[in-house]
Formats: C-alpha cells, structure tokens, sequence
C-alpha cells in the first residue's frame, strides 16, 4: 500500500485584499477536492510580515508556492483557471474549469 505526498503550499496575501480572498478561497477548494487529507496550507500576509516575504522574492499577491512534493513552483493569482493552476501543480484535471472570480 503506497501513501500520497502531502502536498505544502505557502499562500502569499495582502490582508483581505478581494484577489487574496479568493485565491484562498479556490486553493481550499480545490485541496478539499483534489488533495482531500493530503495537504497543508501556510498563509503569509505581507503586511504583517514583507521580511518574510522578501526572503522568499514574492513581489506580487496573491502569490502560492507549492513546497512540496518537489519540484517547487509558483502561481501569481487568484487560481481561478482550475485546469492551469492542477496542471502546473502537478495533479490531474478537474471537472469543473473556472471556480471563484
């Protein structure tokens, strides 16, 4: 019996900024969807902490880093386009195309 990898993602957002909300908004959907038990979400608000997010060279927000497993990527959005942002992840396509704009 093989185990998934847990997927880690760091979310980068600016407070309740309205793309900030719903690129939280589609990663816990499309987690719970896809990636049900599998995974674990960081949110970093650049406001409270811009060290942080200088560090790790995020310029815009909404910014997800997906840490693990390798390799990392990064998406800038509100990963709305599902299809785009499961593919560059790594995981297998969705039903659904569009979710919250």
């Amino acid at each position: 019996m093989s185990r998934r990898a847990t997927y880690k993602f760091r979310l980068y957002i600016a407070d309740e900024a309205y793309n900030s909300t719903q690129a939280l908004a589609n990663l816990n959907a499309m987690c719970r969807e896809n990636l049900p038990g599998h995974h674990e979400i960081e949110i970093v608000d650049v406001f409270r902490q811009p060290k942080r997010a200088l560090e790790d060279c995020v310029f815009m927000t909404p910014t997800l880093i997906k840490l693990a497993p390798h390799p990392v990527r990064r998406i800038v959005g509100t990963l709305s386009q599902k299809s785009i942002v499961l593919q560059t992840l790594g995981l297998p396509p969705a039903k659904t195309e569009v979710l919250a704009e």
